[in-house]
């Protein structure tokens, strides 16, 4: 399945948002508009949907209910989320999923339901709150969608949001996880144990998924010639790689010993063979070549072919907007006002499509209207 519409009230940035999605869709707008936390949702859904997870971890793992609400909400503080779910992009959504939550009045100021709804086609499957939530508040402290005796007909919902990947790969955090004293965060999204990751992953799929990241980064890093998953002699897992040059067998290098480039294309790689689940990317053009940069779009095309996946993309980049096989209706743009930011299409924005039309990238027709507008004021700053 895809996400083929969310709707949002007073989530962050975001006092009110409807957008429509893609088997792919590039967020693109200026630092602090709102694409982390747009690509947040769907870490929030999958949160709550993940076994051990739930709607008052997912929200205290985020601050608190104040923290997540919008600036902008005033007089109408619940906060709302709606996802559409399709099999095939551009079809009428095959479910419906609607949440809005609000803040105890009083005692521990805890997350409760101010609703929950299903919809599979045109008929409603759950309404909440029903009877037996207005003569239990407590019930309301949980959704439906993380009570696996609760959801058995929205199970499909349930399984799809649990199955959400993020993968923003810190290099530093790979190379001396030790270093990182405290708790942590749920599902590693910056990779600290992404080697164990990888270690438990079944040997067949692993030898497979490590073969064709080798090939890639034979194109992409000079001189590597051989990526392979090892471990040390107190059986801590460990990547290494063999890379040609005067010596007549190479050298091997363990992942310590990569460049940021190389591990963050490692994890981009992994990130998209592995599953079919929705993927969600942070800057993937983070640290590597402008060549490399400009293959992603194409790259990112071929393993969708295959894999049948929807990708969600943030970016900064001029070079991977640069692919002409990226459309405006493909494109979000985040415009940030005084009362929240606004997500358009690029392609509804009359000057961008005209330049779409005229043979113009992304890049070139749509990355501008992302510039701050003082942003030449830096140039005078002193």
């Amino acid at each position: 399945m895809i996400v083929s519409k969310v709707i949002l009230k007073n989530w962050r940035n975001f006092k009110s948002v409807e957008a429509e999605l893609g088997e792919r869709v590039f967020l693109a707008g200026p630092n602090a508009s709102g694409k982390s936390n747009f690509l947040d949702v769907f870490r929030f859904l999958r949160d709550i949907a993940k076994p051990g997870g739930g709607l008052q971890q997912a929200v205290r793992q985020r601050g608190g209910l104040s923290k997540i609400r919008c600036l902008a909400a005033r007089k109408e503080p619940n906060l709302e989320i709606e996802i559409h779910l399709t099999s095939i992009a551009g079809k009428k959504a095959e479910w419906r999923y609607a949440l809005g939550i609000r803040q105890e009045v009083r005692g521990y100021r805890q997350p409760l339901l101010a609703y929950e709804r299903v919809w599979r086609g045109g008929k409603q499957l759950l309404d909440r709150p029903n009877a037996e939530d207005r003569a239990d508040e407590l019930r309301l402290t949980q959704t439906h969608l993380e009570q696996i005796n609760a959801n058995v007909q929205f199970r499909d919902v349930a399984k799809f949001l649990e199955s959400v990947l993020y993968l923003h790969l810190v290099p530093q955090l790979l190379r001396y996880a030790n270093a990182f004293a405290g708790p942590e965060l749920a599902g590693d999204p910056f990779g600290r144990n992404f080697l164990e990751r990888i270690a438990k992953t079944p040997e067949k799929t692993r030898r497979s998924r490590l073969h064709k990241i080798e090939k890639a980064l034979g194109f992409a890093v000079p001189q590597l010639q051989q990526l392979t998953d090892t471990k040390d002699e107190t059986g801590v897992p460990h990547l290494e790689a063999n890379y040609v040059h005067w010596r007549s067998q190479g050298a091997k290098q363990r992942e310590d010993q990569f460049s940021d480039g190389t591990l963050r294309l490692i994890g981009l790689l992994w990130s998209l063979w592995e599953g079919d689940s929705l993927l969600l990317l942070e800057e993937p053009e983070l640290s590597l070549n402008s060549g490399i940069v400009r293959s992603l779009p194409a790259l990112m095309y071929r393993v969708q072919r295959e894999k049948k996946r929807q990708i969600i993309l943030s970016t900064h980049s001029a070079d991977l907007l640069a692919d002409k096989s990226i459309g405006g209706e493909e494109t979000l743009l985040l415009i940030p006002s005084a009362e929240g930011t606004e997500v358009k299409l690029a392609s509804s924005i009359d000057v961008v499509r005209a330049l779409l039309e005229g043979g113009f990238s992304v890049a070139e027709a749509a990355l501008p209207h992302t510039i701050p507008p003082e942003v030449h004021k830096l140039e005078l700053y002193r």
